[in-house]
């Protein structure tokens, strides 16, 4: 708490508007993007391995924040404060973080496959930068920081051999997905079983939902996505689409295939609530999205293939 103190005293406008950005980079979002155009433009394989390592982060990050029940630091001692701005990123449980756990697999997991140099470097101070804006702005402890980085930095260690030999054998990839499946389903049983105390249940002024409920909300999601993920496996074995194209191709498929998505996102969660608040629907959701995201959108990548191809 000394060392939050301490940053709390150097803090000004700017500075906070500063790591307030930086800390964005550590949101689902971000890394979702990150992930996806890996996928789609740059080389697929990178692409399983980043969303790999953040679908598998993110189930042992939220079973250990239900674990450990460590309460935001402005909320154990009220005299500290928090930047206003970071407040409605910061729900739930402190230990571990998500942001810093979010940058380090995605920017780490990138560095980790790089061959330059000095984007290896600019990579892991971007990791680093973002567990260093938690702190910051008050959002979570040195310890909440350096946990989420230690697991992340594992997970992409561990993450690179599992996902270089399941390149080249299909049997491996599908258990591995299977495995990954598992643990998500061994997370949900774990919160439909277990027995938690009441301060579990306890709505959040901020955010309108208790810590029990954001983390059925995120199994149930995580579930849907690696579903999603097997059927999007399962189609790129049958069209093994290519990620190559011309760079006004490249932006096409990008910047159209981003905006598609983000409507389905929008559209599903409109017509799901429509029909029920559970959040099957919301597993339900993020399947669609995944499916999209690998299986029918690259059905469309001939076509950008060709946008800008120099004519013979």
């Amino acid at each position: 708490m000394d060392f939050l103190k301490l940053l709390e005293g150097i803090r000004f406008p700017l500075l906070d508007k500063l790591m307030q950005g930086v800390t964005v980079l550590g949101e689902e979002t971000v890394f979702m993007a990150v992930a996806i155009l890996l996928f789609w433009c740059v080389d697929k394989w990178r692409g399983y391995y980043i969303l790999s390592v953040g679908f598998v982060g993110t189930v042992l990050n939220q079973w250990m924040k239900l674990i450990f029940r460590v309460p935001r630091p402005w909320i154990q001692d009220p005299s500290f404060t928090v930047v206003e701005s970071a407040k409605s990123g910061a729900t739930g449980y402190s230990f571990p973080s998500g942001h810093t756990q979010n940058a380090v697999g995605t920017f780490g997991g990138i560095a980790r496959t790089a061959k330059r140099n000095w984007l290896r470097w600019v990579l892991i101070a971007l990791a680093l930068l973002v567990g260093f804006s938690r702190m910051y702005l008050g959002a979570h402890y040195p310890s909440d920081v350096g946990a989420a980085m230690g697991m992340a930095v594992i997970l992409v260690i561990v993450m690179e051999p599992v996902l270089r030999r399941a390149k080249e054998s299909p049997r491996y990839m599908y258990g591995f997905l299977g495995c990954m499946t598992l643990l998500a389903l061994a997370y949900l049983a774990f919160l439909l079983l277990w027995d938690f105390p009441a301060e579990v249940h306890v709505v959040d002024p901020v955010t309108q939902i208790s810590n029990y409920n954001e983390g059925l909300k995120n199994a149930y999601t995580l579930l849907g996505c690696l579903l999603g993920l097997i059927v999007a496996y399962t189609a790129d074995r049958r069209t093994n689409f290519s990620e190559k194209a011309p760079l006004p191709g490249q932006i096409c498929k990008a910047v159209l295939g981003i905006a598609l998505l983000l409507g389905i996102r929008v559209a599903l969660k409109k017509l799901f609530g429509l029909i029920s608040e559970d959040y099957v629907w919301n597993a339900l959701r993020y399947f669609c999205m995944v499916v999209f995201a690998g299986a029918v959108w690259p059905l469309s990548f001939p076509f950008w293939a060709r946008i800008g191809a120099k004519k013979s």
